[in-house]
């Protein structure tokens, strides 16, 4: 039985797994949360710690006179070294404004440069570092040391590591953990014992099969068309189904009274008092005669009392005539309710709706419908309609074809019927001029071919009248009855409803192409550094969330971004649109792959928030994104993806392979970070990025698409662009299940030929040997006209790298769809454009670049920073 319970398939078993995973998961809580804590604290107090003694010491008199003093090592170092001991920090360096030292607990390293960040504690502020040093990980302030005048005379860093500030959680997690255990098992042993109880009572049984077990019961007891009563051994009415209620004219109140109490004939009453066993015993209760069965539920140890069935056998000689065309209807309309509708497409619909009535119904069914409504919009009364469907018995009957346009006449049945909204019978066409006045020639060939009776019902759908559907009869003789009018109807009205949700989805479906096909690129950049093609499909179920994007950045360098939006619909076609702006925006801004992502991540997080599911907003049920930069000059690509399927690199000698891009997650879950891959292609390969709907549906899964992705790559090995989008898409279906968004990326090599760069010396003097430089470049390069505004140019920029920059500097040159002027140093530090006023003596360097360069901007890299601008080719 205790296995029983822990299987996890019934409502014991259930209940058990669950209170034991609440229970672990409590556990796990309170162990991770101590940890951090704990963590959190030390690293407090390291700080704490730290930045104490360093201010202290900054503070302390003498400091600032001991620094200015000639021999400042052999003053402080005692201190320093007394200080570090009695504190309990790892060291107390004290230093110039130079960042060389003047204390160090090791005198080896004395009279070096200062490990760390110095700059804000020389304009007086306090810096705070967390490093990992040669001594594990700690905590690192910087203070400034300050003279009598406020002057900024040196620095005092003092350092602390948290492992020496920790130990709490050595002493805790033991005790946590044991309490956690003891814990455990209480709470399992207690739920063991609940579980099997409840296991007793249950007999085993699941959600799932109790909730069928008491719906199958109620559904037969109060649908089944014979009447049920359960007497109790006392002669008590315990339940009474309604046709039971019905049959025997039973009183509300029925249940708990005593049967002989309840208005019956004596007969009847006797026999259900008695319990005693009867088989089709026929009693006249009022004016109906019931055919009684009973049986007592006492025979294999129920309970005692009995079990009485009744049937009225009065309704069903009654019914026994009209039981055969009824079941037939009944059967159509039970088809008609399974097969209308099969698919969201109003045509199809239509079609569905002929053949379901042929040649059950009638011999020939034709439905005409608005255009508008076919277009997805709604009707508008007084326009031509078109035949949407025909179905017949046989080939050849003379009425509008399928597609035809037909403007019916105001005496014509079909013109009735649109205008009233009420179903028309013609029981004899031969007979109605209103119907032959519609056109003389063609309704003669219809009498002529044999058709003689006609209902027109129109499709309403609410408010709305979509078309009408006409139902034609050739084969039998009888004409069309009022009964067969309200059989008709009826199918018509099921079928309506489908074609307006058909209309419905096709005006929302054309919506959302519009949308997302206003927010996807309708062309591609120009750019030097990749040759491209693309392709888009939206899904066959609807339009989904795919984007993807070409943008140009500095330094002849493209992005490449390919993204999803899971959802199909304006929903996701709108989110797709904002998070393609934000893309544009970032990109902007020239971050590597991974911190971009991290921005928009940063985004889709903040999105969901404002568009909470208590807000009303569809919030953004996740999103994925690969973000590719690729460079002309070096070759190398650098990818970052959150959640995306892996990009494809066939080889210029056609091998493809799947290149290993550490997957981070989807967009929008947070606290993971993303990373960047670098690749270093050869010039002619072939980057393939794409949406998952290209390798992945219902009936494979993505390792299956990579392997067919994989084949279909490996048979163009010399394709372009073009060719490979064809061929990779080839193999899908013309309207796939999801969206697929494909861009084949065939990379350029940016030439030595349309490179320069040079080594600039930290000296003012070097810059007119720069300009010579660029000046005998561009003469070579026919780019004399240039000469002038890139000397300007160049000369503010490497000046101001010599200025306020750090070595080693650098300037490069580039020649691709412009004149790409760049200027790299060592220093983080941005520069800033100003607006000199009239007095000052600088400040319009950057500001003449911004007026001579067509764009211009800075791109940090890891060892500094690039200031870029471009100009256009003459």
């Amino acid at each position: 039985m205790l296995r029983s319970a822990v299987t996890g398939r019934s409502v014991a078993g259930q209940v058990f797994l669950l209170q034991v995973v609440i229970v672990l998961l409590l556990v796990v809580s309170a162990v991770v949360a101590q940890v951090l804590q704990v963590r959190h604290d030390s690293d407090t107090e390291a700080t704490n710690r730290s930045l104490a003694v360093a201010q202290t010491f900054a503070n302390a008199p003498g400091t600032a006179a001991a620094l200015r003093s000639a021999h400042p090592t052999a003053l402080l170092q005692p201190r320093a070294e007394a200080t570090r001991k009695a504190t309990g920090v790892d060291f107390v360096v004290v230093m110039n404004t130079d960042g060389v030292r003047y204390t160090h607990p090791k005198p080896d390293r004395i009279g070096k440069k200062f490990v760390g960040t110095t700059a804000p504690a020389l304009a007086g502020g306090t810096v705070v570092e967390h490093i990992t040093g040669t001594i594990g990980p700690l905590v690192q302030v910087v203070v400034p040391v300050k003279d009598s005048a406020g002057t900024v005379v040196g620095l005092v860093s003092a350092g602390v590591t948290t492992a020496h500030v920790g130990g709490a959680a050595d002493q805790q997690l033991p005790l946590l953990l044991a309490a956690a255990a003891a814990a455990l098992v209480l709470a399992t042993a207690g739920t063991a014992l609940v579980s099997r109880r409840l296991l007793r009572q249950t007999h085993g049984l699941g959600p799932y099969e109790m909730t069928r077990m008491y719906e199958h019961h109620d559904a037969v007891l109060h649908a089944v068309r014979e009447g049920v009563l359960i007497v109790g051994g006392d002669g008590r009415l315990l339940l009474a189904n309604d046709e039971a209620h019905r049959l025997l004219d039973l009183p509300a109140d029925a249940e708990r009274r005593h049967v002989l109490e309840l208005g019956l004939d004596d007969e009847t009453a006797g026999l259900l008092a008695s319990g005693r066993v009867a088989t089709d015993e026929v009693h006249l209760v009022k004016d109906r005669l019931l055919a009684i069965n009973q049986r007592p539920t006492d025979l294999r140890g129920g309970p005692p009392g009995s079990v009485t069935t009744l049937r009225d056998s009065t309704e069903l000689r009654a019914l026994s005539g009209r039981a055969e065309v009824t079941r037939e209807r009944l059967n159509m309309l039970y088809d008609a309710g399974v097969g209308i509708g099969t698919s969201l497409d109003v045509t199809r619909t239509a079609e569905e709706l002929a053949a379901l009535a042929v040649p059950r119904f009638a011999d020939f069914a034709t439905l005409d419908l608005f255009d508008a409504v076919l277009n997805g919009e709604e009707p508008r009364p007084g326009t031509a309609l078109r035949r949407t469907a025909c179905a017949g018995v046989r080939k050849g009957a003379p009425l509008y074809p399928v597609g035809e346009r037909i403007r019916f006449v105001a005496t014509s049945p079909q013109a009735r019927a649109l205008t009233t909204g009420q179903s028309v019978v013609v029981g004899r066409l031969r007979d109605a001029p209103g119907w032959r006045a519609q056109d003389l020639e063609r309704t003669d060939q219809v009498l002529g071919y044999g058709i003689h009776s006609l209902i027109s019902v129109p499709v309403r759908a609410g408010s709305l009248v979509l078309g009408v559907a006409n139902f034609w009869r050739a084969e039998k003789p009888q004409p069309f009855d009022s009964e067969e009018l309200a059989l008709a109807e009826e199918l018509v009205a099921r079928a309506a409803v489908s074609i307006d949700n058909a209309r419905r989805y096709t005006r929302e479906h054309s919506m959302a192409v519009t949308l997302q096909r206003s927010l996807l690129p309708r062309t591609l950049p120009e750019q030097g550094a990749l040759e491209l093609a693309y392709r888009y499909l939206p899904a066959q179920a609807g339009v989904g969330g795919d984007w993807f994007d070409v943008l140009p950045l500095s330094g002849a360098r493209v992005a490449l971004v390919v993204g999803d939006v899971v959802g199909h619909g304006l929903h996701a076609a709108a989110t797709m649109g904002r998070l393609r702006t934000a893309v544009h925006n970032f990109s902007s801004l020239d971050l590597p792959p991974d911190e971009l992502l991290g921005l928009l991540d940063e985004l889709v997080g903040r999105l969901d928030q404002d568009e909470s599911p208590g807000t009303g907003g569809a919030v953004v049920t996740g999103a994925t994104c690969l973000y590719a930069i690729y460079d002309p000059v070096s070759r190398r690509c650098a990818l970052a993806r959150a959640g995306h399927p892996p990009p494809a690199l066939v080889h210029p000698d056609g091998t493809v392979e799947f290149p290993e891009v550490p997957a981070g997650p989807p967009l929008g879950l947070g606290g993971l970070p993303f990373e960047t891959a670098e690749l270093e292609l050869a010039e002619g390969s072939r980057l393939v990025l794409y949406t998952d709907g290209l390798v992945e549906d219902r009936e494979r899964d993505i390792d299956e698409g990579l392997d067919l992705l994989r084949d279909a790559l490996l048979r163009t090995p010399d394709a372009s662009p073009e060719d490979t989008c064809r061929t990779v898409l080839d193999r899908l279906p013309a309207r796939p299940s999801d969206d697929v968004a494909l861009i084949v990326a065939r990379t350029l090599v940016l030439g030595d030929d349309r490179v320069a760069q040079w080594e600039v010396p930290s000296d003012p003097a070097a810059v007119s040997e720069v300009r010579a430089s660029v000046t005998r470049r561009l003469a070579d390069w026919d780019l004399e006209e240039l000469a002038f505004t890139t000397e300007l140019i160049l000369s503010e920029l490497v000046t101001n790298a010599i200025r306020y920059g750090r070595a080693p500097i650098g300037v490069r040159l580039l020649r691709d769809r412009t004149l790409i002027c760049e200027v790299s140093d060592s220093s983080t530090t941005s520069p800033h454009l100003r607006y000199a006023a009239s007095t000052d003596e600088g400040g319009r360097g950057l500001f003449l670049v911004a007026q001579l360069a067509e764009r211009w901007g800075t791109r940090y890299t890891p060892h500094g920073k690039v200031i870029w601008a471009e100009q256009p080719l003459p």
